[in-house]
């Protein structure tokens, strides 16, 4: 996996922390740093630590699915955008508050790096080497997190649902570029 895909696909997992950082933040009446700096390591610890569960249980099952892995890939990348899509056309804002005790904080971030994991099986079925994508999806998603909470703050949800969709997209296309490739439909 080129260092490209690595950037795209922890871009795209961060969007869902980004998103609920907007929230954070456009429920904050003054920009609070030591709050957005813990929202931040939170979901970036997550969106970590998810891929490499996922990466030990896609590996167990190994044997199992290595005819059909590039099938999997595309499924739940696909299945994951598709539902980070859908999900930016809700209005809803249920996690607008600037609470961070580690109750709620664990939640969102359990909430929000559930993709991750499947992202850590796919990571598995194709045999990729997790350490770059684990901090890089880490480093991404802290970093964005934080700029979240800061843009939440400043601007409202104006980008809230926008960050999502494209997550999504970006995770839609790295699942179809992953199944042509395998089917030597296309070579990148």
């Amino acid at each position: 996996m080129e260092i490209f895909e690595v950037l795209l696909i922890s871009l795209g997992l961060a969007m869902d922390a980004f998103a609920v950082s907007v929230c954070k933040g456009l429920s904050m009446e003054k920009m609070n740093w030591k709050k957005a700096i813990i929202i931040g390591l939170y979901f970036g610890l997550f969106q970590a630590l998810m891929p490499v569960l996922g990466y030990f249980l896609g590996t167990a099952f190994e044997q199992f699915i290595t005819s059909i892995d590039h099938w999997i890939a595309f499924a739940l990348l696909g299945a994951i955008g598709s539902n980070m899509i859908k999900e930016s056309f809700n209005k809803n804002s249920e996690n607008c508050n600037d609470n961070i005790d580690i109750k709620t904080m664990v939640i969102l971030a359990i909430a929000t790096s559930i993709d991750a994991l499947a992202v850590g099986i796919t990571f598995a079925c194709l045999r990729i080497n997790i350490v770059l994508p684990v901090i890089s999806i880490g480093i991404i998603t802290f970093i964005l997190s934080v700029i979240g909470v800061k843009i939440g703050n400043k601007f409202g949800d104006k980008y809230e649902n926008k960050a999502e969709f494209i997550g999504g997209l970006i995770l839609i296309l790295l699942g179809i570029k992953i199944l042509l490739e395998h089917l030597g439909v296309i070579n990148l």
